[in-house]
Parts: structure tokens; C-alpha cells; sequence
């Protein structure tokens, strides 16, 4: 259940003070301040600012939402009491960085995050700090997966998606519960950008990108087509933000290496995340640790997601249960080969697929 906007204040507060001290307050302290706030908001009256059904406001927004990729798969192989350290370390991390750049965490939903920049106060550069807050997000996953590596755990990686546009903002529900939130189709638009993310990126639309051509590096446009919009959507990828020095360090995850091979393969489509059925043939050209290429007969479009499996020889094993996306296809004839990149493998899948990469590596330069 999300918090009313005085606790949610204390919480921002109690973040603002820990970073500046290095000591948040303590019980007694935080519940004076709580009843500071909840003072200022006018709860001792028994009202709040924003309980009125004519306090809806229209404001313009930048959504951001951020999803670990392959999380339920990964959290299945591990104890309970790991993968609560493990996802507190990371919403822990996300929040300072959230509250760093004023942003507003509208609701956690298990290893997502939805973050507001506009409400309940419009600002000028509300969309550089989505963007900024995002590039830093990325970072920070750098610095948890090496955290997770000295002790032995999986790296998390996470999917960003971004949407700027005008949404009503203000506490919905009864009086048995209410939250103050956004609604509108920006909200669910930014949501379907997330869902396109890849390991490690960060996808903007076309309107955000509007509102700050001169601060960001992007990719050319994508074009990709989303439930309840009756046309196409552009999409880019966020690569720097040159004023600030940052750049989204997703580029150097994909420098790993990667050998020719030819394993049959299997592939079946997803739709709206339902797998279809009735499986597609296929043949791995390529593979790496993060994605292979393969050639089919059937075209595939950027950014389809698809289900995939395939064998690894070399260790005895098969590669199952391997969730990806379509990065670009290239026709030659009527052959199709198309860049994939696994967006969700369990944790033994992947060393079994990085073990076979370094025993073809080795073997071809022996």
C-alpha cells in the first residue's frame, strides 16, 4: 500500500538527510518530523491537500519505468533471504538516486519502479533529470553487479523506458483507500517502452527526445508498433549526455566474445507476452555471451521477442527456456539473419552458454 505524501516526504527526507550525514534519524526523531509534515499538509484538521474530487490537475510528466531483466528466473535458484538482500540493495541504490534528482517514486511493483518528473511541481529541465537519473541508474547497476560478483551472486540487469507527456495527477480511490498518482495513455505508453528495453538500455519516445535534442545522444529512430495505438511509434535508444560526461555504459557489456558456429534452433514468437505456439526452425551462425545471430526463412522484425532454445554441444548441455530480442535483421535472398539479444536466462543456462563460448574461443586460436 502506498504511503500518504507525509510519509512519503519522511522517506525522501530521511534519504536527503542520510546522504548529507551519513546518519539517518533516528525513530523518535523521524516521528517528530512525520508529524511536522503531516501538520504542514493539514492532517490534524482531518483533510489532506489533495482529498478533494476538483483537485485533479493536468501536468506535463516524464515517466520512467525500470524493470530487472529475468529477475523471477534468477530469484528462483536462489534462497528467499538472498534474493531480499539482493533486491533491497538495488531499490536502496535506485531510490538515492531517484531522490538525488528530485524525482518521485510513484510505486514499486516487486522489481520495478515507476518514477515521476513534473508532479506535483512542473520544472523547466524535468526532462534532463529523467534522463540524467536514468543514465546514473545504469551506472549504479555496474557498481551492484560487481558487489554481487564478490560474493558470489548473479548479475542484475535492468531496462529503462521513458515517456513525456500530459497525464492527470491526484489521489484516486475512497476513503477506505486512495493513493495520489497519474493516470493517462503517457502512462501506459511509457510502460509499453519499457517492455521493448534490453538488458542495460534505456529507451526514450519521440516527444522526450523533443524536449532535449541538444542534451542527449541518441540512435536513429526505431520504429515499433505498441497494443492500443492504431499507428506506429518511434522509439530511441539513449546513449550519453555529453554536457554531463555520462554515457550508458550498456555499449561495453556487449564486447564480449563471440565465435561462428552452426547449431539447429528453435525458436517460438512471443505476442503481448504470451508464447505462441508451433515452433519455428532455425540456425545459430553466431553466438556470444549475451546474444547469437541466426538464419531463418521467416522474417523477423526489430524488437520481436522470442522464446529459444538450442544445444551446446561442446558441455553436454541444452540452452533452454532463453528469452531475447530481435536487435536487427539483414535479408540476403530469401534468408533472413537477424541479431538476437537474451533479454531473460537462468543463471545455469548462462554459464553454460559462457563456458561453450570460451571452449570454442580457445579451441579456434589453439
Amino acid at each position: 500500500m502506498k504511503d500518504d505524501p507525509g510519509k512519503e516526504a519522511v522517506r525522501h527526507l530521511q534519504a536527503l538527510i542520510s546522504r548529507e550525514t551519513s546518519a539517518p534519524l533516528n525513530r523518535d526523531a523521524e516521528l517528530v518530523m512525520e508529524s511536522i509534515i503531516q501538520k504542514a499538509l493539514g492532517a490534524d484538521s482531518g483533510t489532506s491537500v489533495i482529498d478533494s474530487e476538483h483537485s485533479f490537475v493536468q501536468h506535463e510528466v516524464s515517466i520512467m519505468l525500470a524493470d530487472l531483466r529475468g529477475f523471477t528466473s534468477t530469484a528462483a535458484t536462489l534462497p528467499p533471504a538472498t534474493v531480499i538482500t539482493m533486491l533491497n540493495r538495488y531499490l536502496g541504490k535506485m531510490n538515492e538516486i531517484v531522490a538525488r534528482h528530485h524525482g518521485i517514486i510513484d510505486k514499486f511493483m516487486g522489481d520495478s519502479i515507476m518514477v515521476l518528473f513534473g508532479v506535483p511541481v512542473e520544472r523547466p529541465d524535468d526532462v534532463q533529470r529523467t534522463l540524467t537519473c536514468a543514465v546514473e541508474m545504469q551506472l549504479a547497476m555496474v557498481e551492484l553487479n560487481k558487489w554481487s560478483q564478490d560474493e558470489g551472486l548473479p548479475e542484475l540487469f535492468m531496462g529503462i523506458g521513458i515517456n513525456t507527456g500530459s497525464v492527470m495527477a491526484g489521489k484516486f480511490g475512497s476513503h477506505f483507500y486512495s493513493e495520489y498518482t497519474v493516470i493517462g495513455d503517457e502512462v501506459n505508453l511509457a510502460s509499453r517502452i519499457e517492455a521493448f528495453s534490453l538488458r542495460g538500455q534505456v529507451l526514450i519516445s519521440e516527444n522526450t527526445l523533443d524536449h532535449c535534442r541538444d542534451f542527449a545522444t541518441v540512435s536513429s529512430p526505431m520504429e515499433v508498433f505498441v497494443k492500443g495505438k492504431t499507428h506506429s511509434i518511434m522509439l530511441r535508444e539513449l546513449y550519453a549526455i555529453p554536457s554531463l560526461g555520462l554515457e550508458v555504459p550498456r555499449q561495453e557489456a556487449r564486447r564480449s566474445q563471440r565465435v561462428e558456429v552452426k547449431l539447429p534452433c528453435l525458436f517460438h514468437r512471443i505476442q503481448n507476452k504470451i508464447v505462441m505456439p508451433g515452433s519455428i526452425n532455425a540456425t545459430v551462425r553466431d553466438i556470444g555471451f549475451l546474444g547469437v545471430q541466426i538464419e531463418t526463412g521467416h522474417p523477423l522484425k526489430e524488437l520481436d521477442d522470442m522464446k529459444l532454445e538450442f544445444d551446446l554441444p561442446l558441455v553436454d548441455s541444452k540452452a533452454v527456456d532463453i528469452y531475447a530480442k530481435v536487435v536487427k535483421t539483414k535479408q540476403d535472398g530469401d534468408r533472413y539473419f537477424s541479431g538476437i539479444e537474451f533479454t531473460s536466462v537462468n543463471p545455469a543456462t548462462n554459464m553454460k552458454i559462457q563456458l561453450f563460448v570460451q571452449l570454442l574461443a580457445f579451441a579456434a586460436t589453439a
